[in-house]
C-alpha cells in the first residue's frame, strides 16, 4: 500500500505497463531525432570547413603553378644566354616532360593498388550467415 507521499514522488505509481513502455518508446524516439539533428548540424559545419579548406588548397595550387611557370621561364632565359633561347626552351620542356612522366607512372601505380573496401565487403558477406546463426561459415 502506498502512502500519499509516495504517490506524489513515484512517477510510475498508478500507471500501466503499456503506458510506461509507450513513454519510453516516445522518449527514445525523441532522443534519436535529437541525435540525428545534432549529427546533421555537425556534418554541415564540417562540410563548410572542408569546403573552405579545399578552396584554400585550390588557391595554393594556382600560386604554386605560377611559381613553377616563372621559375621555368627564368631557367629558360638563363640557359638561353649560353646556348640560345630555342634550345633552352627545348631543354626546359624536356625536363617538365620527364617530371610529368614520373608523376604519371607513380599515380598509375597508386591507382592500381586500390582494392576497394575489402573489410566492408567481407563483413557484408557475413551478415546473412550471422542472421542464420552460422557466424563461422
Amino acid at each position: 500500500m502506498s502512502t500519499p507521499y509516495q504517490a506524489e514522488t513515484d512517477p510510475v505509481a498508478g500507471r500501466s505497463l503499456g503506458e510506461l513502455l509507450g513513454e519510453v518508446s516516445k522518449d527514445l524516439s525523441t532522443l534519436m531525432r535529437q541525435e540525428v539533428e545534432l549529427a546533421k548540424a555537425e556534418v554541415q559545419q564540417s562540410a563548410t570547413r572542408a569546403g573552405k579548406g579545399v578552396g584554400m588548397f585550390g588557391g595554393a595550387a594556382v600560386a604554386g603553378h605560377m611559381v613553377l611557370l616563372f621559375l621555368s621561364i627564368a631557367l629558360w632565359w638563363a640557359l638561353g644566354v649560353g646556348i640560345g633561347l630555342g634550345w633552352s626552351a627545348l631543354i626546359v620542356a624536356v625536363l617538365w616532360a620527364i617530371i610529368a612522366g614520373v608523376l604519371a607512372s607513380l599515380g598509375r601505380k597508386e591507382i592500381q593498388s586500390i582494392r576497394g573496401v575489402p573489410r566492408t565487403a567481407d563483413s557484408l558477406k557475413r551478415i546473412p550467415d550471422a542472421l542464420k546463426g552460422n557466424e563461422d561459415a
